[in-house]
């Protein structure tokens, strides 16, 4: 790549890019980025230059070995929290979205144990639990949104990992007002960003949302804390508090902060996932068969790698936001301290040059050996990486578990869904339609 010679010396080139307004690039990025990172990857190549609001300056990444350098490359060159402060006031400015440095590194550390391997799979049985309670509701033979019946189930389940409970009066509340919160349009998210328009319309509306949010969890949290078997709970609130008895334990407003995180993405991320994989399901029945053979028979491997393919074919999160501490040169560009760098996961996970046929929901491709680096990367990734991947994968999994052992999933809309940007994830645009007839014959522990 050329360089500019200027009296000063050589200067690199900065990427390139679309010369439209930043206003018109941010609205066009926020409703339809899934569509137009696909063009501005074919005009400009692998290292695009945008004008997005609230992050100014914008490279987008395309090749999946400048992704997995970024996932590799030492903490302190990125910062986290300035490409996701769009979420900041909802999730709070304390959460493990926000945070950098020494701060990050603490909360990484009080939550991880959290979601390790053997921690999420005890787990497991209250999953199973309550997918079975979900699936007996589930109409025998009318069609109906598994959106919707998958975003019901997941809350119930991330309200159970984080408070312990998910009965009562105030858990009702809790469980009405989270699902307004999370069908907030995007544009009132955005907006709660700018101080001046807390005082007006939605904004203001918002506002008074979030505000009604924290009152009932201060309220968990303060009755918790009183409650004499504390030390014997397993929920996160509760694993939370007795660490705060510690050097590094966490405040009122840090422990808020990541329950909400948790409970906001930990549930619409994994119900939004699931609903696509029952969408592919009931479209493609020798996969279907398949599925529902190894919910029969155990096989996690493969449940596993029907959640993985969902998450390929169609990434909830289409992106990474980090933003750069220190100006970085990459294939003979310049990226300047303070720009946020986006690998686009939403493309390269779809591009054949990484995963061939990748418009065709082919399970078996996690089964055949390691994925690259930079290739699939739906949790981010390095010091990053989505803190409760572990118990999203493994939540996802036995959910179908569940329900491929009791109900065959069938659509007659051959025709795939179109994604639609919902906050800052990507939904099926008509909520995955299907039909759930339950099978003959059920596995014999009645799953």
């Amino acid at each position: 790549m050329e360089r500019i010679e200027t009296g000063r010396g050589t200067l690199l080139r900065t990427p390139p890019g679309p010369w439209l307004p930043a206003v018109v690039q941010s609205v066009v990025f926020t409703w339809w980025r899934h569509r137009w990172a696909a063009s501005l990857r074919a005009k400009f190549g692998d290292v695009v230059s945008v004008q997005i609001y609230p992050w100014r300056k914008v490279i987008l990444l395309y090749d999946p070995k400048h992704i997995a350098a970024m996932f590799a490359a030492p903490p302190a060159k990125f910062s986290a929290g300035e490409g996701n402060r769009v979420m900041a006031p909802v999730m709070g400015h304390k959460s493990v979205f926000m945070v950098d440095g020494d701060e990050h590194k603490r909360l990484r550390k009080l939550m991880a144990p959290l979601f390790g391997r053997n921690a999420v799979r005890g787990y497991q049985d209250m999953v199973r639990e309550l997918t079975r309670a979900e699936v007996d509701r589930w109409p025998v033979a009318t069609p109906f949104e598994s959106h919707d019946r998958m975003r019901e189930l997941t809350l119930d389940i991330m309200s159970r990992v984080t408070f312990g409970i998910a009965d009562g009066p105030r858990f009702d509340r809790m469980r009405e007002l989270l699902g307004r919160l999370l069908d907030m349009d995007l544009i009132v998210l955005m907006g709660l960003n700018v101080p001046g328009a807390h005082r007006v319309g939605p904004w203001r509306a918002a506002v008074r949302l979030v505000e009604q949010i924290d009152t009932l969890v201060y309220k968990v949290i303060a009755d918790r804390r009183t409650d004499p078997e504390l030390a014997e709970r397993t929920d996160v609130l509760s694993r939370l508090l007795v660490a705060g008895g510690g050097p590094d334990g966490l405040s009122d407003l840090e422990i808020r902060d990541q329950l909400i995180t948790l409970l906001i993405a930990g549930h619409e991320t994994t119900a939004t996932g699931l609903a696509w994989a029952l969408h592919e399901l009931a479209r493609d029945k020798q996969v279907a068969a398949e599925a529902a053979k190894a919910a029969v028979l155990d096989d996690t491997a493969y449940l596993e790698a029907v959640v993985k393919e969902s998450l390929r074919m169609h990434p909830v999160i289409f992106e990474v936001t980090w933003t750069l501490t220190e100006d970085v040169e990459l294939e003979g560009f310049r990226l300047p301290e303070g720009s946020t760098v986006m690998p686009m996961i939403g493309i390269v996970q779809n591009d054949p040059a990484n995963f061939p046929e990748p418009h065709r929901f082919r399970p078996e491709r996690f089964l055949e050996g390691p994925i690259p680096p930079g290739h699939w990367a739906p949790f981010g990734g390095g010091a990053r990486r989505c803190v409760g991947a572990n118990f999203a994968l493994m939540e996802a999994t036995e959910v179908l578990r569940v329900l491929l052992a009791k109900r065959a999933i069938v659509t007659d809309r051959r025709a795939p869904e179109a994604a639609s940007s919902k906050h800052v994830a990507f939904a099926p645009a008509k909520g995955a339609l299907i039909s759930a007839p339950p099978l003959v014959e059920v596995g014999g522990d009645g799953r």
